[in-house]
């Protein structure tokens, strides 16, 4: 094998594939365990003396925090499950690029089943004044930190790790010469 096979990071595309598929399964074991505290809590609450007397509403916002967190179950188990089928077959970049796009809308179900529990509580404990304020807030915390921010973090600077101080070639730019 030659040098032309090595990506930038001195990895053969292999292993950077079987590198990826490993940091996104570790990944989804962390995001794995908050969709399973958050489902749990949300089959033991229908057993409850309280949920009997919710209105229809309160119950329909249930019911569709139960199914985001299927939904979310559901797709952040995929790759994991589609890895051990497939890993064999030499499909690691599809397992990676498609299964990324479920991950991604997995956070999207988990975000989404967050803030409808959530404001289901603000809205038993408070009101619908709350369930809406609440519910906003949540949207936006989860919009901002999980989809917005990270499409706005700076790219890959060549200059990243070099020193900064008044000898650094970037700041040599600032001094007249």
């Amino acid at each position: 094998m030659d040098n032309t096979d090595r990506e930038h990071t001195g990895e053969t595309r292999n292993q950077k594939l079987q590198r990826n598929i490993g940091e996104l399964l570790q990944e989804l074991r962390v995001a794995q365990a908050g969709v399973q505290i958050l489902f749990g809590f949300l089959l033991t609450v229908v057993f409850t003396q309280r949920f009997e007397a919710a209105s229809g509403f309160e119950k329909a916002l249930h019911m569709t925090a139960v199914l985001l967190a299927v939904g979310a179950t559901v797709l952040l188990t995929a790759p994991a499950a589609w890895h051990r089928l497939l890993f064999r077959t030499g499909r690691r970049d599809e397992i990676l690029r498609v299964g990324n796009r479920v991950v991604l809308a997995g956070f999207g179900c988990l975000a989404g089943s967050v803030t409808l529990t959530v404001a289901l509580i603000a809205k038993v404990v408070f009101g619908t004044a709350a369930l809406i304020a609440t519910g906003g807030f949540v949207v936006l915390l989860f919009g901002l930190l999980w989809f917005v921010l990270p499409l706005h973090l700076p790219h890959d600077d060549p200059n990243r790790g070099r020193p900064t101080g008044p000898a650094s070639p970037r700041r040599r730019t600032d001094r007249k010469t």
